[in-house]
C-alpha cells in the first residue's frame, strides 16, 4: 500500500498574552468571563486545535445558529487544508486526522444527546438561558467517555448561570475548575482611545459589564431579570406569517426618538431603531418606512410634545396609528405592567447595550400618595424604556398591576 506524504501548513490565530494565560492555567472545566472584543473566537481555535490534530471530537455551543456562523466560518477556513468533508446544514467538519468539529445551537440542545466529545467550548455561554441545567443534563454527560474537559466563555449577563460557573472556578475546593475574568482592554489589539470613548459613550452599568465584564447584580433595579430576558439578536427584516406591533417615543428636543417593534405573538422585541436631531419630515418618513417595512398591525405613538403633530402626519398617510398621552397615572401603569413581564420572563429584549444600560439603570420614587413616579437618572435618558413600555401595551392591552410588595 502506498501513502503520499505532504507537509501541510494550518494559519492558527496567535493567542494574545491574556488568551496564552488560559491556556496554559487550564484546568478541567474552565470559566471565562470577556469583556467585548477580547477575541472569543481566537480562543476558540486555539482550544479547539490540538484535540481536532490529535484525532478526537469536539463540540462547539452557541446560544442561537446565528451566533456560530461567523466562529464557524472561520474554523472552516483555518482548517481547510486538512479537510476531509464538510456539512454546512449540520454544521460538522471532518479533518483527515480523524478529528471531527460539530457545532449546535443551545435552542436545540437536546438534539445534541448522544454525542461524545473529548473538548467542547460554549459561546456567550451568559446568554443561554438555564444554562446550569443544560451543562448537568445534556452536555456534562458528553464528556465522560473520553474524560474530556470544557471551556465556557461570555461577557456576563448578570449574576445567571454563568456567573454559577465562574464562581465555581473561584472556589479553591473545586480542583477541576477554574475561571478568569479579563476586560476588553486586556486585548492588545484594541486601542486604548476606542476604551476610553465606549467609557464617555456607554452608561455606567453596561460599560462595567460589557467592557470591564463586571457581573452586575440587577436585583435592585426597577427592571429585574433584564439580563436573562437580552437573549436575542436583533431581526434585519420581519418572518413571513408574523404579525408585528411597534412602540414609539417621539424626541422632544435633546432627547432620541425610539421605535421599538416586538413580535405580537411571541412577545419578544426583534427590532429597535433610536436616532435623534433629524427634521420633521425626515422623523415622518422614518417612521413610515419602519411602519410598512415590518408590515405592522399598529404603531402606537407619544402624543405628547411634538408627537400629536406627528400621529396626525402619520394618520394622513393611511397608517393605523394609536395616540398614548404619558401622564404620571398612564406612565405607572406601562412601566408596571412591563416591570411585570420581566418580573415573570414573559418578554424578550435584544441584547442591545442601550436599552440594556436604559433599563437597568430605570429608578423609581415612592410619592407621598402611595404611587410611583419614574424616570432615568439626572444626565441619562429614558427613551428606549418608555418606547419599550409603549410598544409592550400596544402588544398585550394590559391593566395596571400592583407591584408595590415586589419594588
Amino acid at each position: 500500500m502506498w501513502f503520499s506524504m505532504r507537509t501541510v501548513n494550518l494559519t492558527i490565530p496567535k493567542p494574545h498574552k491574556a488568551q496564552q494565560r488560559i491556556l496554559t492555567e487550564r484546568k478541567r472545566f474552565n470559566v471565562e468571563a470577556c469583556g467585548r472584543r477580547f477575541g472569543k473566537t481566537t480562543l476558540d481555535i486555539n482550544e479547539a486545535e490540538e484535540v481536532l490534530l490529535a484525532g478526537y471530537p469536539v463540540g462547539g455551543f452557541f446560544p442561537t445558529y446565528k451566533m456560530l456562523s461567523e466562529t464557524w466560518r472561520q474554523f472552516v477556513e483555518v482548517f481547510a487544508p486538512i479537510r476531509r468533508s464538510k456539512n454546512e446544514q449540520e454544521h460538522r467538519l471532518e479533518l483527515v486526522t480523524g478529528g471531527v468539529l460539530e457545532m449546535w445551537s443551545m435552542d436545540a440542545a437536546d438534539t445534541a444527546r448522544g454525542r461524545k466529545y473529548k473538548r467542547v467550548f460554549i459561546d456567550e455561554a451568559a446568554m443561554i438561558p438555564n444554562l446550569m441545567e443544560t451543562w448537568n443534563a445534556v452536555i456534562r454527560p458528553m464528556l465522560i467517555d473520553y474524560k474530556g474537559d470544557a471551556f465556557i466563555k461570555s461577557t456576563p449577563k448578570g449574576l445567571n448561570g454563568f456567573w454559577q460557573m465562574f464562581q465555581l472556578g473561584q472556589d479553591e475546593t473545586n480542583p477541576d475548575w477554574k475561571s478568569w475574568r479579563f476586560p476588553s482592554a486586556d486585548n492588545p489589539h484594541i486601542p486604548a482611545s476606542e476604551i476610553e470613548a465606549m467609557r464617555l459613550a456607554l452608561p455606567e452599568i453596561i460599560f462595567r459589564q460589557e467592557i470591564l465584564a463586571e457581573f452586575i447584580d440587577d436585583s435592585g433595579s426597577v427592571f429585574r431579570r433584564v439580563q436573562e430576558a437580552a437573549r436575542l439578536v436583533e431581526l434585519t427584516e420581519p418572518i413571513p406569517g408574523r404579525q408585528y406591533s411597534a412602540g414609539v417615543d417621539v424626541a422632544a428636543s435633546v432627547d432620541y426618538t425610539v421605535i421599538s417593534v416586538m413580535d405580537d405573538m411571541s412577545k419578544e422585541l426583534v427590532y429597535l431603531d433610536r436616532f435623534n436631531r433629524v427634521d420633521y419630515n425626515l422623523l415622518i418618513d422614518r417612521l413610515e418606512s419602519v411602519y410598512k417595512r415590518w408590515g405592522l398591525r399598529t404603531m402606537k405613538v407619544e402624543s405628547n410634545s411634538i408627537g400629536q403633530p406627528v400621529i396626525d402626519a402619520l394618520k394622513g398617510r393611511g397608517l393605523a396609528i394609536i395616540p398614548f398621552m404619558t401622564t404620571s397615572s398612564t406612565k405607572q401603569v406601562i412601566i408596571q405592567n412591563l416591570q411585570a413581564a420581566f418580573e415573570n420572563g414573559q418578554i424578550g429584549i435584544i441584547n442591545n447595550p442601550v436599552l440594556i444600560g436604559e433599563l437597568l439603570s430605570f429608578e423609581s420614587k415612592r410619592n407621598a400618595s402611595g404611587s410611583f413616579s419614574y424616570s432615568a437618572p439626572a444626565g441619562m435618558h429614558d427613551d428606549c424604556v418608555m418606547s419599550l413600555a409603549i410598544a409592550w401595551d400596544a402588544i398585550t392591552g394590559t391593566r395596571p398591576v400592583d407591584l408595590i410588595g415586589w419594588i
